[in-house]
């Protein structure tokens, strides 16, 4: 009787793990991927911004494919991919913020912005242009050429994320 209760749990286990993974693919990031996405593509970003430094599209395409590749688990490929993202920074910014009591700044800030289109080739209801933008703050005291490669990975890094929620968590 025992052997049969085993091979009942067994069974009863293989039916959950088939129905669980049979229409969509769960991660660990929160991303639900369909079943028949295996793929992504990302054109290089334009840079239509009117300055930032020349590396800018290249670092920041760079930080969109990473986070594809290691949190949803998708093969990339040149073009026409299951999932496809173009797009351009928009927008580079320096600005003074938070002005201290004698009139002058404690902080400066970097302010990115990326217009993403996006299309998911599978599901032709699936798709949106969205602007995202992020910003990150340094010391008045550091002068731009030190900072200025650190802010824009974290910046990168940060947009990239939004773009992974809004195409594959769908927040």
């Amino acid at each position: 009787m025992k052997k049969h209760s085993i091979h009942c749990l067994q069974f009863s286990f293989l039916i959950y793990l088939f129905t669980l993974t049979g229409c969509k693919v769960y991660s660990f990031s929160g991303a639900n991927i369909p079943a028949d996405i295996h793929s992504f593509s990302v054109e290089l970003l334009q840079n239509r911004s009117g300055n930032g430094p020349a590396s800018l599209p290249q670092v920041f395409t760079d930080k969109l494919k990473y986070k594809f590749q290691t949190e949803g688990n998708l093969r990339q490929v040149v073009r026409d991919g299951d999932l496809q993202f173009s797009g351009a920074v928009t927008g580079y910014a320096f600005t003074t913020d938070a002005p201290t009591a004698g009139a002058s700044s404690a902080l400066n800030k970097l302010t990115i912005t990326v217009q993403i289109t996006f299309v998911n080739s599978k599901d032709e209801k699936d798709k949106w242009t969205e602007t995202f933008s992020r910003y990150a703050q340094y010391s008045a005291s550091e002068t731009l050429s030190t900072v200025e490669d650190g802010l824009i990975n974290t910046i990168s890094i940060q947009i990239a994320d939004d773009i992974f929620q809004k195409a594959l968590v769908k927040w």
